[in-house]
């Protein structure tokens, strides 16, 4: 098949101790009987590579489908290390997880391409009542004061607490401390990396008596001090999204994020020329394109190439997240 089509990928199931079961009831995965934390719907890393779950291309790999399509499937988007450049998951925290930290970028680096560096979004689909996120530091935190808190519950207090309810999102760019709450289920486009400096883990303990590590000399070493409010959780505003205005949640150098919603029909798609990921929360229907159709559905991920799609047809009521790559570096 030469011509690049929208594929969905089959997800790439993470156990985790804070894992749950959410992702089954509110996304349709079907889950192995232990905590499952994270599903990578769309991931091109050297230990982990998505590929394709159903139809002509059925186990083709992400990184096949890049080399073979090129531009056809990017548009002008760049690579990241010679390798697609967004990781997409689904996440289910039925406990905290780890207080955490990204690598910072460099000052040489603002854009963070750099490896190992991760910017991320959070769109609360799922949220328990009085369920939290911990995202940043307090205003007028000091880096001694972290020094003296890392790797014990004092910590908490440093940080900001963000109440999160559903249709809520959060951005976390590389370098902010931050721990997703007990009780919620976020979508998270994220730049690819999965690179985490664990700075406390709520003195948790597995099966076998045992703690995670944590990296407390990594972990000061690339805390940020200059994440405002105001960065995390940015003003919404209208935006263009492929079948028509959207909200914009989240926008950093790497990606964007639009929530879209369509009723049932038939809704054209202009991408552009530009690639875009569909992250489906609710609704089902197949998207139209020069190389074929895709059906999509809820808890499907499908990316979208930059050429030849044209259309979607609806079949019922629906919405979206569109991830978007912003060209050039």
């Amino acid at each position: 098949m030469n011509a690049p089509v929208p594929v969905v990928f089959a997800p790439l199931l993470q156990p985790k101790p804070w894992g749950g079961t959410r992702l089954a009831t509110l996304l349709g995965k079907t889950l192995p009987p232990e905590p499952i934390g994270e599903s990578w719907e769309l991931v091109s890393l050297p230990h982990a590579e998505s590929r394709v779950a159903r139809g002509p291309l059925a186990g083709r790999s992400l990184a096949e489908l890049v080399a073979q399509w090129q531009t056809r499937l990017l548009g002008r988007a760049a690579l990241a290390a010679g390798r697609f450049p967004l990781l997409i998951k689904f996440l289910d925290a039925a406990e905290n997880l780890s207080i955490q930290v990204h690598p910072r970028p460099a000052a040489s680096d603002p854009l963070g391409w750099q490896p190992g560096v991760k910017h991320e979004a959070w769109y609360v689909i799922h949220a328990e009542p009085d369920a939290r996120v911990y995202i940043g530091l307090r205003a007028g935190v000091t880096p001694d004061e972290v020094a003296a808190a890392v790797g014990t519950a004092r910590l908490v207090e440093l940080l900001r607490a963000w109440p999160a309810r559903a249709g809520d999102c959060f951005y976390v760019p590389s370098g902010t401390l931050h721990a997703l709450g007990a009780g919620l289920v976020v979508a998270e486009p994220q730049t690819p990396s999965d690179v985490t400096f664990r700075a406390y883990d709520w003195d948790r303990i597995d099966a076998c008596g045992r703690r995670r590590d944590l990296h407390m000399a990594e972990t000061l070493a690339n805390v940020r001090y200059d994440v405002t409010p105001e960065m995390i959780v940015p003003a919404r505003a209208t935006a263009r999204g492929s079948t028509g205005p959207g909200e914009l949640l989240a926008a950093c150098p790497r990606f964007r994020v639009v929530a879209l919603r369509e009723g049932a029909g038939t809704a054209t798609v202009d991408l552009g020329g530009e690639p875009a990921i569909w992250m489906v929360l609710n609704g089902a229907g197949s998207l139209r394109s020069a190389g074929g159709d895709c059906a999509f559905q809820r808890g499907d991920v499908v990316l979208l190439p930059a050429e030849g799609v044209t259309a979607a047809e609806f079949y019922a009521d629906a919405h979206w997240l569109e991830v978007t790559i912003p060209c050039g570096r």
